[in-house]
């Protein structure tokens, strides 16, 4: 029961592949790649995650005038929106005033 692979027959004995070769001559052959270190104990590593995954990392110098550009953009918005309030507020309160004094 043979096996042919490119024009050449082979027999199962011949397939058999050793993948690890631990000794030979009675001599362990030498290590391609330095033994690993032992991994240390977690202690502060969260830190170090923290800093790097954190949003609040220092921006970019180059981008300054975008991010001023954004803030002020923002803060506009933000008394904007308050503005519409409070006007939307003192408009019920004076329609709630005149309905009460002319139900009354």
């Amino acid at each position: 029961m043979g096996v042919e692979l490119a024009g050449q027959s082979m027999t199962n004995e011949s397939q058999i592949i050793e993948v690890e070769v631990v000794e030979i001559d009675g001599a362990a052959p030498a290590a391609k790649f330095p033994p690993r270190e032992p991994v240390p104990a977690p202690s502060r590593d969260w830190q170090k995650w923290l800093k790097r995954l954190s949003w609040m990392r220092q921006l970019d110098r180059r981008w300054w005038p975008l991010w001023v550009l954004l803030a002020s953009i923002g803060i506009i918005l933000l008394f904007t929106v308050g503005l519409v309030v409070g006007v939307i507020v003192v408009i019920f309160r004076y329609l709630n005033g005149l309905v009460r004094a002319i139900f009354r």
